[in-house]
């Protein structure tokens, strides 16, 4: 079966709705804490004193507010597609930030209006060339990009496992550090710096990586992904490939990229035709039907 790269990366829709569906994130998103602790931890270096500052894909709005404690004269927002995860956000009680529904591929804000854009683990749920396009064109002349995103590396254990079940693909399309430079800069940011790291997560079962991947809504949303059931014969042939330990346990790889790059000032808006939408600054905020 011959595979294309869009076909191995994620439906934008599919993702949006994988969130909605989430049920249990707080007690599943380990990955998304500690990819946010290093990005936070991040931020003096840059010596920033952003007066727009936005946690692009917030999810439960914890990005937001270590974003509002850092920078207590900003306004921070917290943007997200999934509709689920901004009411959550919405319902913190201590909450310092304002809640925007927005895509990364097509921010609700004005260009040149953002001096801070954190986006924690929205590249493996999005087209890094159209999220990076539309960092360059919502960041100020000097405002920074911070972002984690994961490897290729990830998760390789699971696809090694499905690849002797199926020629379907059952673990998304990553890009490598490299790319990743690359494309931010076609994409017009400046100067990008990027590093990878390595963790590893064990299992006593598979259940319990299912559960952790689904709570945290990271579930199988390929183009290309096999879209009738597995089957418990497939199912059991993967369950078998897995390697294990001498305790039955296995283990899963996550690879994390960490970088980050800067803005040149508002750039042009490219395809504003195809529904994409403006809102100027002093509307970030407010209530809006568009999602």
């Amino acid at each position: 079966m011959s595979l294309s790269l869009d076909d191995a990366l994620p439906q934008t829709h599919a993702a949006r709705r994988a969130f909605d569906r989430a049920r249990g994130f707080e007690s599943a998103c380990f990955i998304h804490d500690e990819t946010r602790s290093r990005l936070l931890e991040r931020l003096p270096l840059l010596k920033l004193e952003p007066r727009v500052a936005v946690d692009l894909g917030c999810a439960t709005g914890r990005g937001a507010e270590g974003l509002a404690g850092q920078y207590p004269n900003a306004r921070v927002l917290a943007v997200d597609s999934s509709l689920r995860m901004l009411r959550a956000a919405a319902a913190n009680s201590a909450r310092r930030f304002d809640v925007v529904a927005g895509d990364a591929a097509a921010l609700p804000l004005a260009s040149g209006s953002v001096d801070l854009l954190l986006a924690n683990l929205v590249l493996p749920w999005s087209r890094p060339d159209r999220a990076f396009a539309e960092a360059a064109r919502v960041l100020t002349d000097g405002g920074a990009l911070l972002f984690a995103t994961l490897g290729p590396d990830s998760l390789q254990e699971v696809r090694t496992a499905f690849a002797a079940v199926d020629d379907r693909i059952h673990v998304h399309a990553a890009f490598d550090m490299h790319d990743l430079g690359d494309l931010a800069m076609a994409a017009g940011l400046a100067e990008p710096v990027l590093d990878v790291d390595r963790l590893e997560v064990t299992y006593g079962d598979v259940a319990g990586l299912v559960r952790d991947l689904r709570a945290a809504g990271a579930v199988n949303v390929a183009r290309a992904r096999r879209r009738t059931l597995t089957g418990r014969r497939r199912w059991g042939r993967f369950v078998e490939g897995l390697p294990r330990g001498a305790d039955g346990r296995f283990a899963v790889t996550v690879e994390l990229i960490l970088g980050h790059a800067w803005g040149r000032g508002a750039a042009p808006r490219r395809g504003a035709a195809g529904g994409e939408i403006r809102v100027p600054v002093t509307r970030i905020g407010r209530r809006s039907e568009t999602t």
